[in-house]
């Protein structure tokens, strides 16, 4: 209930008729348990990009306005938060879901940390204008001053046309809404919520 809807530990509490505190240890007692029995279900980006087309993106899990964590401030979403970074094959099936970076990392900054600059194959993967430099097929950015070629303009658009499955695959994750809407527990339980999570994702989508 708190993964999927993020409803405060309060209402939880009262809806089973016990106290707080009762649920703030609970959830902190389940969720490395679950990450952990879970995690044969999380897949190995390796194996599971070999040979296919790798579709990479990064997203920014919001996590309050937390003024004691500058680096977690992304400039980008004017909020605090971790950035993870999504890979999804060409049908939007979710391939990886990187460990949390600062959400004061750019996006090509994050796909190094991550490791998967060593993974996927830079001629068989595509990023937005926030990779380029770092390996994947990225779209053309215009020159200061100046105007894409018909085929440069060309190129973007059925770049942009590969994209959307990564989009979608995105929203499907953060339908656990602990991951879309702000994180308020502490900081230091994120890394183990997330892998929870994440666990929980990959297990469903498996079972399904």
């Amino acid at each position: 209930m708190y993964f999927k809807t993020n409803v405060t530990e309060e209402l939880i509490a009262e809806l089973l008729f016990v106290d707080q505190a009762t649920i703030s240890r609970t959830i902190s007692e389940l969720e490395e348990p679950i990450a952990d029995v879970l995690h044969e279900f999380v897949p190995d980006p390796a194996d599971e990009v070999d040979g296919r087309v790798g579709v990479v993106d990064g997203s920014l899990c919001p996590s309050w306005s937390r003024s004691d964590a500058p680096e977690l401030y992304s400039g980008k979403h004017k909020t605090t938060g971790h950035n993870h970074q999504f890979v999804c094959d060409l049908f939007g099936e979710l391939l990886h879901v990187s460990d949390p970076s600062p959400g004061s990392a750019h996006d090509a900054k994050a796909f190094g940390e991550s490791g998967l600059n060593t993974i996927l194959n830079s001629s068989n993967s595509t990023g937005d204008k926030g990779y380029i430099g770092v390996g994947p097929i990225t779209p053309f950015r215009k020159p200061q001053g100046g105007e894409l070629l018909g085929w440069q303009d060309e190129f973007n658009t059925n770049i942009n046309k590969i994209r959307y499955v990564i989009e979608r695959a995105i929203a499907h994750f953060k339908t656990w809404r602990c991951m879309f809407t702000d994180y308020r527990r502490p900081l230091r339980s994120y890394a183990t919520a997330f892998r929870a999570v994440r666990a929980l994702h990959f297990f469903k989508l498996r079972s399904a």
